[in-house]
């Protein structure tokens, strides 16, 4: 399990993890959750294509693009894509959960 699984788990019911791109749509698929947290760098599928495949097919689905990628392109392509919300990897723990509630709440 990784540290992000570890860290949402502490204020949320973590349903699934996956390693790429493909398999988070086979996940997504499945297990219908209420947030998806990505990164924009997955293989075998991009964070982005898979974004805007899951938010087409399921838009109630509620996508928070993680990334350590800074440029504002990027973020522009992650609110293209679909995503509800774009946090920074160097922003930290705290405005990950805070931004997971505020999606859920319709805020973001």
């Amino acid at each position: 399990m990784t540290a992000v699984c570890r860290l949402l788990e502490l204020d949320s019911e973590v349903v699934g993890s996956v390693t790429d791109g493909k398999l988070l749509l086979e996940a997504a698929e499945q297990l219908q959750p209420d947030v998806i947290v990505l990164d924009v760098n997955l293989p075998k599928l991009s964070g982005l294509d898979a974004c805007r495949q899951i938010t087409q097919a399921h838009p109630e689905i509620k996508i928070i693009v993680f990334t350590a990628m800074l440029d504002p392109a990027v973020r522009e392509q992650a609110f293209a894509a679909g995503a509800a919300a774009f946090v920074s990897k160097l922003a930290g723990a705290g405005e990950l959960l805070s931004t997971i509630t505020r999606v859920c709440d319709g805020l973001a």
